[in-house]
């Protein structure tokens, strides 16, 4: 048997020429690496369902039909079978881009022609939508503080606000120092009485009381009232009283003459109808 010599590793030369073979380079005049190392894997193309697709945007199925029916967000493709939509990665792009600006207040009416727009066109409907919110913004807390004021009032009275027509009456004038002097100087309850009071009856005031016919007429303007309807079991002077209180508590003053008019339906269910015009007190506010 021949005998062996010790083992020699093999030079760094050799160790590298080794390696190149085993990974198929060719040197200078080939091409560049070719190992037979195969094509590197790709990704395969993202396709959700319209389920998938909500869940990872954040959103309900519902809301992606509804921009569906309306052409915000359509999908990618739909099973001509099933019905199924499926949706990209362009159209979750699409989709969060749409609840961020809807996140800045832009209503679907606006959104659907920026959505897709410049950014110089996106912020000019912004400005129109942050109006719109301050505009909503000043409404809410007008209503608050009418919340506030009630709550701060002693008062239960929730008269309402309304616009009235301008109204044509025949009416016989009075001049009274008692409120219970009218009825007094009427032989039945008149329909309509109208009294030229600023607040609760203090003296002597002015009154008409309508006549239907073969009287003087009064026209009264439209205007601008809180009204309030009192049933037979109340207090038709008590709630007066109170009306004026409330028009007191929330900075108005009485602007033009108050109505009364009195009611009655098919089954003999009578109501009096207080009606106190009314305008936004200017005076100053005295400590």
């Amino acid at each position: 048997m021949a005998r062996r010599g010790p083992h020699r590793p093999p030079s760094p030369r050799t160790r590298s020429a080794a390696v190149r073979r085993r990974v198929g380079y060719r040197g200078p005049g080939g091409s560049s690496w070719s190992a037979k190392l195969g094509p590197c894997p790709r990704e395969k193309v993202k396709v959700w369902r319209i389920g998938q697709l909500a869940g990872l945007a954040g959103t309900t199925e519902r809301t992606l039909r509804h921009y569906d029916r309306i052409g915000l967000l359509t999908p990618a493709s739909v099973d001509p079978v099933s019905g199924y939509r499926r949706y990209g990665v362009a159209e979750l792009v699409r989709l969060e881009r749409i609840r961020a600006l809807r996140r800045l207040g832009l209503p679907l009416r606006l959104l659907a022609d920026v959505v897709d727009a410049p950014d110089e066109e996106v912020r000019r409907a912004l400005r129109v939508a942050l109006a719109d919110l301050d505009r909503q913004v000043a409404e809410l807390a007008e209503v608050a503080e009418r919340a506030r004021r009630h709550l701060a009032s002693a008062t239960p009275l929730l008269p309402h606000v309304t616009t009235a027509p301008a109204t044509r009456l025949t009416v016989r004038r009075l001049t009274v120092e008692h409120p219970a002097e009218i009825a007094a100087a009427c032989a039945d309850e008149p329909s309509t009485l109208v009294t030229w009071l600023r607040g609760r009856p203090d003296g002597t005031f002015a009154a008409a009381v309508g006549t239907g016919r073969g009287g003087e007429p009064l026209v009264l303007p439209a205007r601008t009232a809180a009204r309030v309807t009192v049933t037979a079991g109340q207090d038709v002077v008590r709630a007066g009283h109170d009306l004026f209180d409330w028009l007191a508590g929330h900075r108005l003053t009485v602007s033009a003459p108050t109505v009364e008019t009195r009611l009655q339906d098919g089954d003999g269910v009578r109501a009096t109808v207080l009606e106190v015009p009314f305008e936004p007190d200017l005076s100053p506010v005295t400590a």
